[in-house]
């Protein structure tokens, strides 16, 4: 009470001196800074003199009058505190600074004040005021550097004023104060925890905040002051997923922590499938609760929930980024939260980690340690990451020896054996002692090495190492306890090797085998107790506790030899040093030589010396780590840390996911007509403008939007696919292929008239045709009045509208149509690329992005085609020649490397057929040898996660005969080789398809404002350009095209300017947009841009097509 009062009275006494006006202020710090300074300089010691003088010298610069001598005054103790030096006896010159009008003098003095404010409270407290009105500063650094000041000063009776400062700094204009403002939150709690609900009242404010520079402290902020009020983030869940890639690193880690711990509270688990069906069983009983019973029937297939699965897209990118932290904390997030089947993702960037320093290496390896107990499949392909270096540190060098350990299996442990034999000859005597109980977990765990392991063992026995020699006899022990009655030789080797083992682990354990398997050594046993008798004062305590037990084994099973030796070691022991062997010794005489004080425990002295004893288990000291959280500091150090929050478990029933519904969603649908009508503005006839509405809200729901709204819509369609209209608009499309396949030829035939019949609608009024072309669908060959133009695009109407036939619904199935014939327009370009059209079906499979949105909005199959642009035909036409005239063969297979077996492939640029996401290989087989070859097929894959879909075995191919298979392969937009084995019945060959980095591109059709406003989307890191000089042949637009597309597989975009050339494509495996454009300047110069999100292909693109531009 009293230290509480006087402090009180202390900072009361500080806020009237900070009352004085400015100048008496000064002139009564210098007076105390004079005083400060005599007793400092009559207390120290010579060594600081000095330090001391330096210190005078920057006192003297601060009190000058010439702010430049001030500023590098300021700048020199920032350096000495950034060294670790003490600068505190400075802070009352620094202080009479904190008002000067030079910013950047301020902003000094501030970052001075910051770190040794909390240590000269009373001095900062005289300067309250000025940290008061620089809160109204119009420079947001200084505004939060006075915030952050205020905070601070951990003072009790300025947390009012502390409080009113954050309150007004989280309404600030300026993210940066607003960020600090969260910062203050967490310093001002620790100071006054009552003031707890005022600050959840802030942080509820901040969480709304949009802004990415707040979201990782706010965060903070909440995970200190209310971990458990998860209600505050049900509304701004969404948000802040789609906001985390954006959050600078630290802040990631942070939200990327609280959202596991959300998410273990509010999804159910994507892990028990089994446990739904035995809950199911059980309630089958209550046959009257039917409705409880209709919902456990739905949930019977696990469905993720659309908010869950957003969490793990969002998330994922984030394992490429360069902060390990971050990095760690998405490989935690999936291993707690994704499905068993996606956590393997994770591991290619864990093993990228351990490159780093030694500390990162430690950290990563003991959780790779506790993932690799419960899933050895996600780390054995990259077995060879593990394998110890010579520059490795001993710690290191452990945790990767427990995780081989892990991978072992019959498979590999021939491989990871041999290393161990290497690792077994290390200077580091721990690294070998570890590397030999490694050795005795892999015999335990795999039997059909126990044998090779024991014998290796027990060669290491006669090493002239006593650490090895030691570890090895522990570890037969353990051995020999699994398999007794085969390896009596084994105990008579090492009774012979007991006199030159000294360390006494390894001399204790040789006893223990002796005494438990004495039955099977009746010889040598007693002479070993004998040879113990002689050196028992001697030995250690360990030795001689297993000295004494052995001598009463002995007395039990061969008493007339070993009596009288039993007898003298038990009276040696009954006066030893050690309590603990004067205990056993009297409890060990009292228990096998019968007397009458004994009683009836004599009885019993065989069946308790002698009974059967379990084998160890040898188990990873990692194998209880999993309850706690990965990435933590609890898991690292196997103990509940301070602050440590328990993942709780999955729920039972899936709490209410409308909390998480935010309120924008009704101006968002009735804001979107007017959307449609912007972006299409041809179309002045309002007749349609409910049909349009209807378009729009279902072409942003399929396509998603950039609200949280229609982004959760769209991924709750692609996830549950619960929403019939997307399910019959998909089954539409593959029919109306289908049936586009029997109509081609006159859609190819018809493909220019339609082109030049289109131009001349365009003149003509377009309003009038939409509205008979609504009132009567299948009679276009009367509007246009032209009979092989009508014939093609009503046999695809009729096609595509048959097929929905079968829909219930009447309004249904003119939808799916205008989306079907829309793509039976593209299909009708890429007719004329002379492609096969059984590919179309997955050709235009992500249609909602590709197309432009007017399409997907209008009310007809006339005003679709109009609204994809009229410019886009003969652009189109223009992509067809050159990107499929001249196909790249490489060779994949060398006749004489392959025993006459050669082959060759080609990207043909047209979509698998197997999956959307793969790149067609055409792959050429050839026979040059002069027999036939039997079972071609693919055989092993590396890494084996690669995704192919392999072409059916070649049962025979004759000599000289060739074949042309198909294949398909999942790069993931990398251009990293795919691996694997080309097989023969006799041979393996192991071949790679290397990938250009345009051959990971399909052509995307887009009119020029969609390309334009595209391309504000992805600016700055997503912009990649360089001014390039083309060879002379390369200036006119077609041979630009020709160059740009025989690198580049990638759609021409019309461009109204002569000088602009824009193409566009998307990445075949995740579907983001590539946009390339080519300004020509003078002189053969020009700028070739590139925008992506995939910012590595970006950068190899450009490479490629400056090259190519460049040649002639």
């Amino acid at each position: 009470m009293d230290v509480g009062f006087s402090l009180r009275s202390e900072a009361v006494g500080a806020m009237r001196t900070a009352l004085v006006s400015a100048e008496n202020l000064q002139l009564t710090l210098k007076t105390e800074l004079s005083q400060e300074e005599q007793a400092l300089t009559h207390t120290s010691c010579s060594p600081k003199e000095t330090h001391k003088a330096g210190n005078e010298d920057l006192k003297e610069m601060l009190e000058s009058s010439k702010e430049s001598l001030k500023l590098e005054a300021m700048k020199r103790i920032v350096g000495l505190i950034a060294k670790g030096k003490n600068a505190s006896e400075l802070f009352p010159a620094v202080v009479k600074n904190v008002a000067s009008k030079n910013i950047e003098l301020k902003k000094l003095v501030y970052v001075y004040l910051v770190r040794y404010a909390e240590e000269q409270q009373d001095l900062a407290l005289l300067s309250i005021s000025t940290f008061q009105r620089a809160l109204k500063d119009p420079n947001q650094f200084i505004r939060a550097s006075a915030l952050r000041v205020l905070s601070s000063i951990r003072v009790p009776i300025i947390v009012p004023i502390m409080m009113l400062a954050i309150k007004e700094a989280a309404a600030d204009l300026s993210p940066y104060v607003r960020k600090t403002s969260a910062h203050a939150i967490q310093k001002l709690y620790s100071l006054d925890p009552e003031q707890k609900e005022q600050l959840i009242e802030v942080i509820e404010k901040l969480l709304k905040d949009k802004s990415t520079l707040v979201a990782g402290s706010v965060v903070m902020a909440f995970e200190e002051v209310c971990p458990d009020r998860i209600d505050l983030i049900h509304k701004n869940y969404r948000k802040l997923c789609n906001l985390l890639v954006d959050v600078e690193e630290w802040g990631q880690v942070v939200i990327i922590s609280m959202l596991t711990r959300y998410a273990r509270t509010q999804f159910i688990s994507p892990w028990s499938e089994g446990a739904v069906f035995d809950e199911n069983n059980e309630k089958t009983f209550y046959d009257s609760d039917s409705e409880e019973k209709k919902d456990q029937m739905e949930t019977k297939p696990y469905i993720m929930d659309p908010d869950h699965r957003l969490l793990l897209r969002n998330t994922k990118p984030l394992l490429q980024s360069r902060n390990t932290a971050v990095v760690m904390s998405v490989a935690q997030l999936y291993w707690h939260l994704a499905p068993k089947q996606e956590v393997g993702i994770v591991t290619k960037s864990l093993v990228r980690l351990l490159r780093s320093h030694r500390e990162v290496q430690y950290i990563v390896l003991q959780n790779i340690a506790t993932m690799s107990i419960q899933r050895k499949g996600m780390f054995e392909p990259f077995m060879k990451s593990f394998y110890v270096r010579s520059t490795d540190a001993t710690h290191i060098k452990t945790l990767k020896l427990e995780i081989l350990t892990n991978l072992a299996n019959e498979a590999n442990i021939s491989t990871i054996l041999r290393e161990f034999q290497t690792y077994v000859k290390s200077q580091d005597k721990a690294f070998a002692a570890a590397t030999i109980q490694a050795i005795g977990r892999c015999a335990t765990n795999i039997s059909e090495v126990t044998d090779t392991c024991l014998n290796g063992l027990v060669l290491l026995l006669s090493n002239r190492d006593e650490t090895v020699v030691a570890e090895s006899v522990v570890v037969i022990k353990k051995l020999l306890q699994t398999q007794p009655t085969q390896h009596s030789e084994i105990i008579k080797h090492m009774a012979k090797l007991f006199d030159n083992i000294t360390v006494p682990m390894a001399r204790a354990s040789i006893l223990w085998l002796m005494g438990e398997y004495c039955e099977r050594v009746p010889k040598i046993a007693p002479d070993v107790l004998r040879k113990m008798a002689k050196t028992f004062t001697a030995e250690e305590d360990i030795v001689k506790l297993q000295t004494v037990n052995l001598a009463a084994k002995l007395y039990l099973i061969n008493s007339k030899q070993t009596k009288l030796l039993t007898q003298y070691i038990l009276n040696l022991g009954k006066y030893d040093q050690n309590y603990d062997i004067r205990d056993r010794t009297r409890f060990i005489r009292q228990l096998i030589v019968p007397n009458e004080k004994s009683g009836a425990l004599n009885k019993y002295a065989r069946r308790i010396l002698l009974a059967p004893k379990p084998a160890p288990v040898l188990e990873s000291a990692f194998k209880d780590r999993d309850r706690y959280q990965l990435g933590t500091l609890s898991h690292s150090l196997n103990i509940k840390a301070t602050g440590y929050q328990e993942l709780s478990d999955w729920p039972a029933v899936a709490p209410d996911q409308s909390v998480r519904n935010v309120e924008v969603i009704e101006p968002v649908k009735e804001w979107a007509p007017i959307v449609g009508k912007a972006k299409q503005p041809k179309s002045d006839d309002k007749f349609y403008s409910d049909d349009e509405d209807e378009k729009e809200e279902e072409g942003s729901d399929s396509s998603g939007s950039e609200d949280s709204s229609s982004s959760s819509s769209s991924s709750s369609s692609e996830e549950s696919g619960s929403e019939s209209e997307e399910e019959s608009s998909e089954e539409s499309e593959k029919t109306s292929s289908d049936s586009g396949k029997s109509s081609s030829g006159s859609e190819e035939s018809s493909s220019e008239s339609e082109s030049e019949q289109k131009k001349k609608k365009k003149k003509t009024k377009t309003t009038l045709q939409k509205k008979s072309k609504l009132a009567a669908a299948d009679s276009d060959s009367d509007e246009n009045g032209n009979g092989p133009v009508a014939h093609a695009s009503s046999s695809s109407s009729e096609s595509s509208s048959s097929s929905d036939s079968g829909d219930n619904s009447d309004s249904d199935p003119p939808k799916p149509q205008k989306k079907t014939e829309v793509k039976s327009k593209p299909k009708a370009e890429v007719k004329s690329k002379k492609e096969v059209s059984l590919l179309d079906l997955d050709d235009f499979s992500p249609a909602p992005t590709n197309t432009p949105k007017s399409a997907v909005l209008s009310s007809s199959l006339l005003s679709d085609l109009e609204g994809l642009s009229l410019s886009n035909v003969p652009s189109a036409m223009q992509v067809t020649t050159p990107s499929f005239g001249p196909v790249k063969t490489y060779e994949l297979l060398h006749h004489m490397t392959g025993k006459g077996l050669s082959a060759k492939y080609h990207f043909p640029r047209q979509p698998c057929l197997y999956q959307p996401s793969m790149v067609a290989v055409q792959v050429i087989l050839t026979n040059s040898s002069d027999h036939s070859l039997e079972e071609i097929h693919i055989g092993e894959r590396n890494p084996a996660s690669l995704n192919i879909h392999c072409f059916n075995t070649i049962e025979r191919l004759e000599p000289e005969a060739s074949v042309t298979v198909s294949m398909g392969i999942d790069f993931s937009d990398s251009t990293q080789a795919a691996n694997f084995q080309l097989c023969t019945k006799e041979d393996q060959f192991s071949v790679s398809i290397q990938p250009a980095v345009g051959e990971l591109l399909m052509p995307s059709t887009m009119a020029e404002q969609d390309f334009c406003k595209e391309q504000g989307k992805l600016l700055g890191m997503n912009e990649t350009s360089q001014t390039i000089t083309m060879a002379t042949a390369n200036a006119s637009s077609q041979a630009i095209s020709k160059q740009v597309l025989s690198v580049a597989n990638v759609g021409v975009v019309s461009s109204s300017q002569n000088n602009f050339h824009r193409f566009a494509g998307r990445t075949v495996s995740s579907g983001a947009l590539v946009l390339v454009s080519l300004e020509v300047k003078e002189s053969s110069s020009a700028l070739l841009t590139i925008n992506t999100e995939k910012s590595v292909m970006a950068s190899m693109l450009l490479r490629d097509l400056k090259q190519a531009l460049a040649q002639v």
